[in-house]
Protein backbone atom coordinates (compact mmCIF):
# COMPACT_ATOMS: atom_id res chain seq x y z
CA UNK A 1 0.00 0.00 0.00
CA UNK A 2 1.59 3.29 -1.12
CA UNK A 3 1.80 5.95 1.57
CA UNK A 4 -0.46 8.91 0.94
CA UNK A 5 0.88 12.45 1.23
CA UNK A 6 -1.17 14.98 3.18
CA UNK A 7 -0.94 18.52 1.83
CA UNK A 8 -2.02 21.99 2.96
CA UNK A 9 -2.22 24.35 -0.03
CA UNK A 10 -2.92 28.10 0.03
CA UNK A 11 -2.16 31.17 -2.09
CA UNK A 12 -2.24 34.97 -2.00
CA UNK A 13 -0.93 35.32 1.55
CA UNK A 14 0.21 38.88 0.65
CA UNK A 15 2.39 39.19 3.75
CA UNK A 16 -0.48 38.36 6.15
CA UNK A 17 1.53 37.00 9.09
CA UNK A 18 -1.63 36.35 11.12
CA UNK A 19 -2.90 34.04 8.40
CA UNK A 20 0.49 32.28 8.22
CA UNK A 21 0.56 31.73 12.00
CA UNK A 22 -2.95 30.21 11.92
CA UNK A 23 -2.06 27.98 8.95
CA UNK A 24 1.19 26.80 10.55
CA UNK A 25 -0.79 25.78 13.65
CA UNK A 26 -3.33 24.01 11.45
CA UNK A 27 -0.54 22.20 9.56
CA UNK A 28 0.68 20.80 12.88
CA UNK A 29 -2.78 19.88 14.15
CA UNK A 30 -3.72 18.16 10.88
CA UNK A 31 -0.26 16.51 10.68
CA UNK A 32 0.33 17.50 7.05
CA UNK A 33 3.46 16.33 5.21
CA UNK A 34 3.77 19.27 2.83
CA UNK A 35 2.75 22.94 2.59
CA UNK A 36 2.26 24.47 -0.89
CA UNK A 37 2.17 28.27 -1.27
CA UNK A 38 0.78 29.13 -4.70
CA UNK A 39 2.25 32.60 -5.24
CA UNK A 40 1.66 36.18 -4.09
CA UNK A 41 3.45 35.49 -0.83
CA UNK A 42 4.07 39.22 -0.48
CA UNK A 43 2.24 42.43 -1.28
CA UNK A 44 4.46 44.02 -3.95
CA UNK A 45 7.48 42.63 -2.06
CA UNK A 46 6.91 44.95 0.90
CA UNK A 47 7.66 42.35 3.54
CA UNK A 48 8.96 38.81 3.42
CA UNK A 49 9.17 38.47 7.21
CA UNK A 50 7.41 35.57 8.91
CA UNK A 51 5.89 34.17 5.72
CA UNK A 52 7.86 30.91 5.59
CA UNK A 53 9.42 30.80 9.08
CA UNK A 54 6.34 29.64 11.02
CA UNK A 55 5.94 26.60 8.73
CA UNK A 56 9.62 25.68 9.10
CA UNK A 57 9.40 26.08 12.87
CA UNK A 58 6.47 23.66 12.68
CA UNK A 59 8.87 21.24 10.90
CA UNK A 60 6.97 21.25 7.61
CA UNK A 61 8.37 20.90 4.09
CA UNK A 62 7.35 24.00 2.06
CA UNK A 63 7.01 24.35 -1.72
CA UNK A 64 6.65 27.85 -3.17
CA UNK A 65 6.18 29.62 -6.50
CA UNK A 66 6.20 33.36 -7.25
CA UNK A 67 2.94 35.16 -7.97
CA UNK A 68 2.69 38.48 -9.78
CA UNK A 69 3.59 40.36 -6.58
CA UNK A 70 7.13 39.06 -6.15
CA UNK A 71 10.04 38.30 -8.43
CA UNK A 72 11.57 34.88 -9.06
CA UNK A 73 14.69 36.27 -7.30
CA UNK A 74 12.71 36.97 -4.10
CA UNK A 75 11.16 33.49 -4.24
CA UNK A 76 14.62 31.96 -4.74
CA UNK A 77 15.91 34.02 -1.82
CA UNK A 78 13.17 32.66 0.46
CA UNK A 79 13.92 29.10 -0.66
CA UNK A 80 17.63 29.61 0.10
CA UNK A 81 16.99 31.34 3.40
CA UNK A 82 14.90 28.55 4.89
CA UNK A 83 15.66 24.86 5.19
CA UNK A 84 13.10 22.44 3.73
CA UNK A 85 11.84 25.11 1.31
CA UNK A 86 11.86 24.58 -2.46
CA UNK A 87 10.94 27.02 -5.22
CA UNK A 88 9.25 24.80 -7.86
CA UNK A 89 8.94 27.59 -10.47
CA UNK A 90 10.13 25.65 -13.52
CA UNK A 91 11.28 22.86 -11.23
CA UNK A 92 9.82 19.91 -9.36
CA UNK A 93 9.73 18.09 -6.04
CA UNK A 94 9.19 14.39 -5.46
CA UNK A 95 8.02 12.53 -2.36
CA UNK A 96 6.97 8.88 -2.15
CA UNK A 97 5.10 8.22 -5.43
CA UNK A 98 4.17 11.89 -5.91
CA UNK A 99 5.70 14.47 -8.24
CA UNK A 100 4.87 18.18 -7.87
CA UNK A 101 5.85 20.73 -10.51
CA UNK A 102 4.93 24.36 -11.04
CA UNK A 103 5.20 27.78 -12.62
CA UNK A 104 4.28 31.05 -11.00
CA UNK A 105 3.62 34.53 -12.31
CA UNK A 106 0.75 35.99 -14.28
CA UNK A 107 0.29 38.31 -17.23
CA UNK A 108 -0.56 41.26 -15.01
CA UNK A 109 0.95 42.93 -11.96
CA UNK A 110 4.38 44.20 -10.98
CA UNK A 111 6.08 40.91 -11.91
CA UNK A 112 4.71 39.60 -15.19
CA UNK A 113 5.31 36.23 -16.82
CA UNK A 114 4.33 35.67 -20.45
CA UNK A 115 2.10 32.82 -21.61
CA UNK A 116 4.91 31.18 -23.56
CA UNK A 117 7.20 31.36 -20.53
CA UNK A 118 4.57 29.77 -18.23
CA UNK A 119 4.17 26.79 -20.56
CA UNK A 120 7.94 26.40 -20.99
CA UNK A 121 8.43 26.36 -17.20
CA UNK A 122 5.61 23.84 -16.66
CA UNK A 123 7.03 21.58 -19.36
CA UNK A 124 10.49 21.75 -17.80
CA UNK A 125 9.12 20.90 -14.34
CA UNK A 126 6.95 18.09 -15.69
CA UNK A 127 9.96 16.46 -17.37
CA UNK A 128 11.40 15.82 -13.91
CA UNK A 129 8.31 14.04 -12.52
CA UNK A 130 6.70 12.36 -15.52
CA UNK A 131 7.65 8.92 -14.18
CA UNK A 132 5.77 9.51 -10.92
CA UNK A 133 2.49 7.71 -10.35
CA UNK A 134 0.70 10.80 -9.00
CA UNK A 135 1.26 14.39 -10.09
CA UNK A 136 0.28 17.83 -8.85
CA UNK A 137 0.74 20.95 -10.95
CA UNK A 138 0.98 24.28 -9.11
CA UNK A 139 0.39 27.63 -10.83
CA UNK A 140 -0.42 31.10 -9.61
CA UNK A 141 -2.89 31.87 -12.39
CA UNK A 142 -6.12 30.06 -13.19
CA UNK A 143 -6.56 28.15 -16.47
CA UNK A 144 -8.57 29.55 -19.38
CA UNK A 145 -12.15 28.27 -19.29
CA UNK A 146 -12.15 27.68 -15.51
CA UNK A 147 -14.88 28.77 -13.09
CA UNK A 148 -12.54 31.40 -11.60
CA UNK A 149 -13.10 33.45 -14.77
CA UNK A 150 -16.40 34.70 -13.32
CA UNK A 151 -14.20 37.44 -11.87
CA UNK A 152 -13.89 38.92 -15.36
CA UNK A 153 -10.19 38.01 -15.62
CA UNK A 154 -9.52 35.50 -18.40
CA UNK A 155 -7.40 32.54 -17.37
CA UNK A 156 -4.18 31.31 -18.91
CA UNK A 157 -4.23 29.42 -22.20
CA UNK A 158 -0.81 27.94 -21.35
CA UNK A 159 -2.11 26.42 -18.14
CA UNK A 160 -5.12 25.01 -19.99
CA UNK A 161 -2.74 23.52 -22.57
CA UNK A 162 -0.54 22.06 -19.80
CA UNK A 163 -3.58 20.38 -18.17
CA UNK A 164 -4.45 18.78 -21.50
CA UNK A 165 -0.90 17.71 -22.28
CA UNK A 166 0.37 16.57 -18.86
CA UNK A 167 -2.96 15.50 -17.27
CA UNK A 168 -1.90 16.07 -13.65
CA UNK A 169 -4.18 14.54 -10.99
CA UNK A 170 -4.57 17.95 -9.35
CA UNK A 171 -3.96 21.59 -10.30
CA UNK A 172 -3.51 23.99 -7.40
CA UNK A 173 -3.86 27.68 -8.33
CA UNK A 174 -4.64 31.02 -6.70
CA UNK A 175 -4.73 34.62 -8.04
CA UNK A 176 -8.50 35.28 -8.20
CA UNK A 177 -9.34 36.13 -4.59
CA UNK A 178 -13.12 36.09 -4.90
CA UNK A 179 -13.02 32.56 -6.29
CA UNK A 180 -11.17 31.06 -3.29
CA UNK A 181 -12.45 27.56 -2.57
CA UNK A 182 -13.82 26.94 -6.07
CA UNK A 183 -13.22 23.37 -7.27
CA UNK A 184 -13.92 21.78 -10.64
CA UNK A 185 -12.79 19.05 -13.01
CA UNK A 186 -11.01 19.92 -16.26
CA UNK A 187 -10.50 16.68 -18.18
CA UNK A 188 -9.05 14.23 -15.66
CA UNK A 189 -7.61 17.01 -13.51
CA UNK A 190 -9.13 18.23 -10.25
CA UNK A 191 -8.67 22.02 -10.23
CA UNK A 192 -8.63 23.77 -6.84
CA UNK A 193 -8.46 27.54 -6.28
CA UNK A 194 -6.70 27.99 -2.92
CA UNK A 195 -6.47 31.77 -2.80
CA UNK A 196 -6.52 32.75 0.91
CA UNK A 197 -8.76 29.73 1.54
CA UNK A 198 -6.55 26.80 2.42
CA UNK A 199 -7.30 23.28 1.24
CA UNK A 200 -6.09 20.16 3.02
CA UNK A 201 -6.15 16.96 1.00
CA UNK A 202 -4.41 13.62 0.63
CA UNK A 203 -3.04 12.10 -2.54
Amino acid sequence: MEKKTKILAVGDIHGDTGLVKRLAEKAVKENVDLVILAGDLTFAEQSIKNIIGPFIKAKKQVLIIPGNHESVATTDFLAEMYDNTTNIHGYAFSKNNLGIFGAGGAEIGPHMTSESEIFKLLKRGHEKVKGQEKQIMVTHMHPRGSKSEFSGFPGSLSIKKAIKEFQPDILIHAHIHEAGGVEEKMGKTRVINVTRKEKIFEI
